[in-house]
């Protein structure tokens, strides 16, 4: 799909008024050459461009129209945003699920949008935005027999040849000479060798990086904690952390922001096996504190946690770790916000800002003393979980153990990674969230 400015309409393309006498996102198609969405007593804000876009290039390929011109019309106190956000918007609106060994989908017939006012660097970043939710949603749609840790290494040192970025990659012997094992005991009941990434892209000299750590666990069967059978598949999604992290890489280097940024991302799959960890096994993260193996299904905070120790080294401005992690947080918070807990309220704030920005949302839940105390273990430092009560907020205090050295947030985005039902797919979020916040950070 194309997106340009330009102040005239030409032959072909359909034009589209912002009526102000129908309802809200309903739409009228007149005389074969106009498209009518109303905006009858709405307030014109980033969450409803975001629905009027969506829904210009829904009825455009339901109509078969290959080209929409947009007025500035309505909008003209929000043409920049209006530009970007519809940009964005309908671009992702255009990706469609590869299925595997098959030919490519037939294209959308909406494949020109030209605005009648607007910068290009809006639709330029726009672009950018889009292309890394596009590569999260590829990444998480594929299953987990083709998506493996060793693919995701792949992607990544792909990633860092097309945008001369810097990536290393360590093996299971590597992690194991750091001391890893924590993230080991998830690997080793599976024939998937476990690779821990990093990606760095060097926009702003010796500054401090920005450092966002992603949960990949490419498929989840829960190991010995085996998971129910109904929706298992699903969990081929359990590395939709990974995935945005890389997708705002992505987009980050498209842009080629004036920012210092790393992505670790620590791969593995959890399967079970005769060799796989058991409830009850302890075991020694990188960090030198012990862990009581209470359930081997809560196995990313397992991973994570060896991977927040190892971002040290990167000396970070902040860490920002995303992970699927809790089934928790979709009961708290559904599947509109991701949930969010910090060791600074400052990063807390900037996060929940740049979701309301970036339409991406996030909602911050409490990370109290006496929370942390429920993860008391009689043979470890501490136990994987701390019972039913909290989940999402007990998991994230077993996390801030390991980051007491630096500014911290973690984002749960269990709710919003993918949805599920006759659209299953993963969504791209929180590409939009975390971009937004490396944008205003600058």
């Amino acid at each position: 799909m194309k997106f340009k400015i330009n102040k005239s309409i030409t032959k072909g393309q359909t034009k589209v008024v912002f009526d102000k006498t129908l309802k809200f996102n309903k739409v009228a198609f007149k005389d074969g050459h106009q498209l009518n969405i109303g905006i009858k007593d709405q307030e014109i804000n980033e969450k409803t461009l975001q629905k009027l876009a969506i829904t210009l290039a829904q009825t455009a390929n339901q109509f078969n129209l290959e080209s929409l011109f947009l007025p500035a019309t309505a909008v003209e106190f929000w043409v920049d945003e209006f530009v970007h956000i519809a940009t964005c918007a309908m671009a992702n609106n255009d990706y469609q699920i590869q299925k595997i060994d098959l030919e490519p989908t037939e294209k959308n017939a909406l494949q020109n949008v030209i605005f009648e006012a607007g910068k290009q660097g809006s639709i330029d970043s726009a672009l950018a935005l889009a292309n890394g939710m596009a590569l999260t949603r590829t990444l998480g749609d594929m299953p987990s027999n083709v998506c493996t840790p060793s693919y995701l290494a792949q992607s990544a040192q792909d990633l860092a040849k097309e945008f001369s970025l810097n990536c290393e990659v360590l093996e299971e012997a590597d992690m194991s000479t750091l001391g890893m094992g924590s993230l080991l005991s998830v690997s080793k009941g599976s024939i998937e060798p476990p690779k821990l990434i990093s990606l760095s892209y060097q926009g702003n000299g010796k500054a401090k990086p920005i450092v966002l750590v992603g949960k990949g666990v490419t498929f989840d069967s829960g190991g010995i904690s085996l998971k129910p059978g109904a929706g298992m598949d699903e969990m081929k999604y359990d590395m939709c952390g990974a995935a945005s992290v890389l997708g705002a890489m992505r987009a980050v280097a498209e842009m080629k922001l004036k920012v210092n940024l790393t992505v670790v991302v620590p791969a593995v799959e959890n399967m079970p096996a005769h060799n796989a960890s058991k409830p009850g096994d302890v075991v020694k993260s990188m960090s030198g504190q012990t862990i009581e193996i209470l359930n081997t299904d809560a196995e990313g905070r397992l991973i994570l946690c060896d991977a927040l120790t190892y971002a040290k080294k990167f000396d970070p401005k902040v860490v920002i770790d995303v992970a699927t992690l809790t089934g928790a947080v979709i009961i708290a918070l559904g599947k509109h916000h991701c949930g969010v807990m910090a060791n600074d309220q400052d990063l807390a704030n900037d996060l929940i800002e740049a979701g309301k920005r970036a339409n991406d949302t996030a909602w911050q839940l409490p990370l109290d003393d006496e929370y942390d105390e429920l993860l008391k273990s009689n043979f470890a430092d501490m136990g994987n979980i701390g019972g039913r009560e909290a989940g999402t907020v007990t998991a994230a205090c077993f996390l801030s153990r390991f980051t007491k050295d630096y500014r911290w947030a973690h984002l749960d985005i269990a709710g919003t990674a993918w949805v599920s039902g006759a659209k299953k797919g993963a969504t791209g979020r929180p590409v939009p969230l975390l971009t937004q916040y490396i944008l205003d950070q600058i």
